[in-house]
């Protein structure tokens, strides 16, 4: 994600200063071009720049911003790409008077990491949330709305509460139902998968390191995600033990018209 933030923003800032504890990153980031300057010690680049984007998995996001005073003593816009958003908001409000935070997240998200996979195109029309704080400033939602025009993606507003609880039915089950129908799949079936089941399966390829912290962060609203599906399935379960195939076919025709109505402006 913070890779391919600074493609698209290559060309459009006076400097991009790229932080990252892999080192195989920050030369590959250097050797193409990807940023100006780049370093493991945030310590020694945070205090050049006046806006630093977090693009990082939630847990060392929030680890991040407990350190950012330590690493600069400047007046810094503070922006982040993060999947949850109530923790890492309430962590933002515990920030010194001179940081000027506003939450984000892009729903563009891929299952493969790393800025080998970098897409300078990838949060073109992708919608783009921003959960601002009550102290952030009009020059900070300034800034995060240059970014987002450059990017090309799409703004909303949102409570982080109602961001979580949201997210948890539309991106955060989902993995979940990936990973659960993974297991559940026969080693036997792998000659006659197709692409139905690759499109269905495809975020159980998402490494944990990136999920956890979302899950331990949203855990109840996840939970309740979680027991709403479980309660479809009984539904459909029951129908299907009983051969009681009109329940069957008018749930499934429940579902591709929600499916419609909540997909048509995708």
């Amino acid at each position: 994600m913070g890779g391919s933030m600074a493609l698209a923003l290559k060309g459009h800032c006076s400097s991009l200063v790229g932080i990252d504890p892999d080192s195989a990153a920050l030369s590959l980031a250097l050797r193409q071009n990807i940023v100006d300057l780049a370093d493991s010690d945030p310590a020694k680049l945070l205090p050049l720049a006046d806006l630093v984007i977090l693009a990082a998995p939630v847990p060392a996001i929030l680890t991040l911003l407990e350190h950012l005073p330590a690493y600069t003593p400047n007046p810094l816009l503070v922006l982040d790409l993060g999947s949850t958003k109530r923790a890492i908001v309430e962590k933002m409000e515990q920030l010194p008077e001179r940081f000027d935070p506003i939450g984000g997240h892009p729903i563009c998200g891929k299952e493969k990491l790393t800025i080998a996979n970098a897409e300078r195109t990838l949060y073109y029309a992708a919608p783009f949330i921003l959960t601002p704080l009550a102290r952030t400033t009009p020059r900070a939602q300034s800034a995060a709305d240059q970014i987002l025009a450059v990017l090309g993606a799409n703004r909303i507003l949102i409570d982080p509460a109602d961001h979580d609880r949201i997210l948890a039915s539309t991106s955060h089950l989902p993995f979940l139902l990936s990973s659960a129908l993974c297991l559940a799949t026969p080693g036997e079936a792998t000659p006659l998968i197709g692409p139905g089941f690759r499109s269905t399966s495809r975020l159980a390829g998402t490494p944990s390191s990136m999920m956890m912290g979302v899950l331990q962060t949203n855990r109840q609203n996840i939970l309740a995600a979680i027991h709403c599906l479980q309660a479809e399935l009984t539904t459909l379960e029951t129908a299907l033990t009983a051969e009681d195939f009109p329940i069957i076919q008018s749930t499934l025709d429940t579902a591709r018209e929600k499916y419609t109505r909540i997909t048509s402006n995708q």
